[in-house]
Parts: structure tokens; C-alpha cells; sequence
């Protein structure tokens, strides 16, 4: 499938740039949450869809760098995918980024077997990243956040901080390795309003509310067929 080189608006040292990026590898790091009440919510709304507990966390996913897009829509077999906010570390020219992705995951398939789950649907990002090591000194400040639109209706359907998840360096830590340049990877997600359900379209965003700013994103989701 090929790695992807993909444009993003670049905010670092006081400077905004634009550059070409390709990622060669991405990684789904699931089941990182840092209060573990909320971590057992969320694993009890997957065991309420059939998916199996982990049997660590958190636990990381290897996905094909491909299936990362900044497009405005995807296509997915069936309608029994559904997104979910997730903070995105993302190395590059010597540095880490923060930036926004929504892990697109097809629900039936994940009752099966999650890795599968995580392969089988593109990976939304937004086209825009944060110097890393300028939200650290204030990083549980930072608040993720969620809308589906299902029937012309918008709802909200996460929001919170991202000190529900453990701390980005943390995550890297446990990955067993350091993140070589051209990698991505998903930091976890919150629990949902209303429970886990498909959309007709999805918008995320990440707030920072001490240097006033946001990096938003959203795409359509578009029902391919299943013929058997």
C-alpha cells in the first residue's frame, strides 16, 4: 500500500509552515487510560458489542501507514464503523508533534479480533500539527472532543481532558521503542455519550486553552455495499 506523504500546517517556535510528510509506520496505542475506572467504562462498552478484554495495558496495534488520510471523507464496508478522538504523536525532522486522528475501527469485525478491526477502516487526521514540547508543561490542560451528525442531527458524543489517558511520553515509553521519524501514533481514547454507534459524519478537535488555540477536523462516512 505504500507509505503516504501527507500536507500539514506545522505550528512551532512561534512560526506556522507548511511541509510534505511521510509516514512509514503507525501504531494504534489502545487501552491507555490513566484513571482506570474510566478505562474499565470504556472496555465494558466494547464487551457490551462483544469485543474481548485486553489482555494487557495499554496494548499496541500495528496498522498500514496507507490507511492514514487527511480526506474529507471515507468508504467503508458495511455500516458498522464508528470513529473516536485520539491525540496523534507524530516524528518528523528530528522532532514530536502533536496532532489529531480518529480511530475509524469496523465494530463487527473488532468482536472478532481487534488487530483486524483496526486495519479494515482509512484513519482520519487532521492536516495540522502542534510543536510537542509546547503543550507538555500544560498537558492535562488540553481537552479532546467529539460530534457525530446521524440523520442531519449533531450530538456530541465525547468530550474531556486528555489527562484521562496516561501522559504522551508514557505511551512512547511502553511501546518498547523510540519513535523514529516517519512515525505516527494514536494515544487513546475517551468514553462515549450515548454509547458506541455509527455516523454519517464525524468531527473531532483539540483544544488548548493556555495558548488559545485548536485544531479541529471532520469527513463524511460513506457506506460501501456488502455483497456477500
Amino acid at each position: 500500500m505504500g507509505s503516504p506523504t501527507l500536507r500539514f500546517l506545522i505550528h512551532a517556535g512561534g512560526r506556522s509552515t507548511e511541509e510534505r510528510l511521510t509516514i512509514h509506520t503507525a501504531v494504534i496505542a489502545g487501552w491507555t487510560g490513566r484513571d482506570k475506572a474510566a478505562l474499565e467504562t470504556h472496555i465494558a462498552e466494547l464487551e457490551a458489542l462483544g469485543v474481548p478484554r485486553p489482555a494487557t495495558t495499554p496494548v499496541y496495534y500495528r496498522v498500514a501507514a496507507a490507511r492514514l488520510t487527511t480526506a474529507a471523507a471515507i468508504e467503508c464496508s458495511g455500516p458498522d464503523s464508528s470513529g473516536e478522538v485520539e491525540f496523534m504523536i507524530v516524528a518528523a525532522n528530528g522532532r514530536r508533534y502533536l496532532g489529531l486522528g480518529s480511530d475509524h475501527t469496523d465494530r463487527k469485525v473488532e468482536i472478532y479480533n481487534v488487530t483486524v478491526s483496526k486495519q479494515m477502516c482509512d484513519k482520519p487526521i487532521a492536516p495540522e500539527l502542534w510543536a510537542l514540547d509546547e503543550v507538555l508543561p500544560h498537558w492535562d490542560r488540553l481537552i479532546l472532543r467529539s460530534h457525530v451528525e446521524i440523520g442531519g442531527q449533531r450530538s456530541l458524543y465525547q468530550e474531556g481532558s486528555v489527562a484521562a489517558m496516561l501522559p504522551p511520553l508514557d505511551i512512547i515509553a511502553g511501546y518498547g521503542e523510540s519513535l523514529a521519524d516517519g512515525t505516527a501514533m494514536f494515544g487513546g481514547t475517551l468514553a462515549v455519550h450515548g454509547g458506541i454507534r455509527p455516523a454519517d459524519r464525524f468531527a473531532f478537535e483539540i483544544t488548548d486553552p493556555v495558548l488559545g488555540r485548536r485544531i479541529r477536523h471532520a469527513y463524511d462516512v460513506r457506506v460501501l455495499p456488502v455483497a456477500g
